[in-house]
């Protein structure tokens, strides 16, 4: 992959990055040429769901030069002799999954950091921080993330945890959400945070009952540590994009959406200009591989961290109705700027009330700036107030939601806002639906793992583990409205439905192959993972 293009995928705020590219070497792909009318690839006897209304089905595809140039049934006048031919003996095969939300440099650099996800008590959060600090030299930086404190009964974690196990070395470690973490008291002293230290805007440090602050930072408090922590080097991200791209295609994802580097609400006339001067250079595809997108903003933070807005306070803290994290004077003029150069704009949204003033706000842009083919994406929408769900068709609003962050929040949503607010306004994906919104589904790596196959069983089913009954039954999806909100739908989410998302003709050919050797045997039984994953008809995984 250029360098050029490596830092164009580092920089941009919404790219979809087809990623095998980063496995595959280019004069594999790039180079492939038509054979006349013969194709490169036939998938013979096969179960394929297509994700293209039209033709919903079929049991043949010819693959020719990385594009699909028929489906439907087998035409025995399209294989040559230099045909390979695939015959899957029925198994089931679906269009690549597009992951709609991803911090895909962050998921890979987290695969080799301190791993948190999934630790159930404060004696093995800490044993997992001292066993990295074993292998660190004094004073280097200890990273990691992905823990839930919800996991373990709630108490949060604090700097008092860490400091015996790490007194010369620097610790930081993300919550799972990316909207709260903890640092050790050396980390905090480098960062020069103490009693004095006022909460910045947007954000907050967390106090003892004598105004010391504990180690935790939420949302833009975090910025006071991130400014100290060494910058991740060009060779580490580019590691870092090789881990996640083969983390990637082993569960099928062949289209990642990355939203976690540029923020609208940080010099937007800035980033505006260097995106419109890149599309009206490039166009917004840069490569077959990288297309631009456009910029992504934040309105308040997560549930779990307490940082969600919402219209009413959180429960047992009547003071607290979360944070807003930018201005809505600022956010209105940076969309409309951004909007006026032909960006698409994508703003994080999870309480009820940020989701409200998020709507609120798409009219004024779309009364000062017209009708357009716009596709405004709200990433979360998460919570919603009543009617709001509704109020996504008005303007084609896409709804870019993370169905398995429900595992975690279905157990916590009470208690942070009480059931009957959870059980009314919570991950409303059949009333989005309804309301017509487009629904593309992600995982927000390295928040929840990459797992499309999962995100799936989760949105049909709705239970955590552990429920014997779905949280919020009405909310569930059909198999269909799943399989396309993560493959066409997700395409159409981010201005690529023209090339990806359906295995239609003319469209590249990315697709995975399950171990369900029939429909009924999908439908009944939603595999863990794929056997293969094809990007262009070339064999990305295993």
């Amino acid at each position: 992959m250029p360098a050029q293009s490596a830092l164009l995928a580092l920089l941009a705020a919404a790219i979809a990055i087809a990623t095998a590219i980063f496995l595959l070497p280019p004069d594999s792909v790039l180079s492939w040429t038509p054979r006349g009318r013969f194709a490169d690839m036939i998938l013979a006897n096969a179960t394929i769901y297509t994700a293209d209304p039209a033709h919903p089905f079929a049991n043949a595809m010819a693959v020719r030069a990385g594009l699909v140039v028929r489906v439907g049934t087998y035409e025995s006048g399209l294989k040559g002799r230099q045909t390979y031919e695939l015959n899957l003996s029925g198994n089931v095969v679906l269009p690549g999954f597009i992951d709609s939300h991803v911090h895909f440099i962050d998921g890979g650099l987290l695969l080799t950091r301190v791993p948190l996800r999934g630790v159930r008590s404060k004696d093995d959060f800490i044993s997992k921080v001292k066993e990295a600090v074993k292998d660190k030299h004094h004073g280097q930086w200890i990273l990691g993330g992905g823990w839930n404190n919800d996991f373990w009964g709630g108490d949060l974690p604090a700097a008092s945890w860490l400091d015996n196990i790490s007194p010369d070395n620097p610790v930081w470690l993300s919550r799972m959400d990316g909207h709260m973490g903890l640092a050790n008291s050396l980390a905090m002293k480098i960062a020069g945070i103490d009693k004095s230290t006022n909460d910045p805007v947007g954000g907050t440090i967390t106090r003892t009952p004598e105004g010391e602050p504990t180690g935790l930072l939420v949302d833009t408090a975090m910025n006071l540590v991130f400014d100290v922590i060494q910058e991740v080097s060009i060779q580490e991200r580019r590691e870092a994009l090789f881990r996640a791209s083969k983390h990637a295609l082993k569960r099928g994802v062949t289209t990642v959406v990355d939203v976690g580097v540029t923020s609208l609400g940080v010099r937007p006339r800035k980033h505006g200009k260097i995106f419109q001067d890149l599309i009206t250079e490039n166009g917004r595809s840069l490569s077959q591989w990288i297309h631009l997108g456009g910029v992504k903003a934040f309105l308040d933070g997560s549930l779990g961290s307490s940082s969600a807005l919402f219209y009413e306070p959180y429960e047992g803290d009547t003071d607290n109705h979360g944070l807003q994290v930018i201005d809505m004077d600022n956010l209105l003029n940076a969309t409309l700027e951004s909007d006026k150069h032909g960006l698409q704009v994508a703003i994080h949204a999870i309480g009820d009330k940020a989701n409200g003033m998020l709507l609120d706000m798409l009219d004024k842009v779309v009364d000062l700036n017209g009708m357009k083919d716009r596709r405004f994406r709200i990433e979360h929408a998460q919570h919603l107030a009543p009617g709001a769900a509704d109020r996504f068709g008005k303007h084609g609003t896409i709804a870019s939601v993370q169905p398995d962050h429900l595992l975690d929040d279905a157990n916590s949503a009470a208690k942070k806002i009480g059931t009957e607010r959870a059980e009314r306004s919570s991950y409303m994906f059949q009333s989005l639906l309804a309301g017509g919104a487009r629904l593309a589904f992600g995982s927000d790596w390295p928040v929840s793992d990459i797992n499309p196959l999962q995100a799936i069983h989760t949105a049909m089913f709705r239970k955590p583990p552990g429920w014997e009954v779905p949280w919020i039954p009405a909310e569930r999806l059909s198999l269909d409205d799943s399989l396309k909100a993560h493959t066409i739908s997700a395409a159409y989410a981010c201005f690529l439905d023209h090339i990806v998302g359906s295995l239609s003709e003319g469209k590249y050919a990315d697709f995975v192959v399950l171990p369900s050797t029939s429909w009924d045997e999908f439908s009944n039984d939603i595999p863990e993972h794929v056997l293969a994953t094809y990007v262009s008809g070339k064999l990305a995984y295993p």
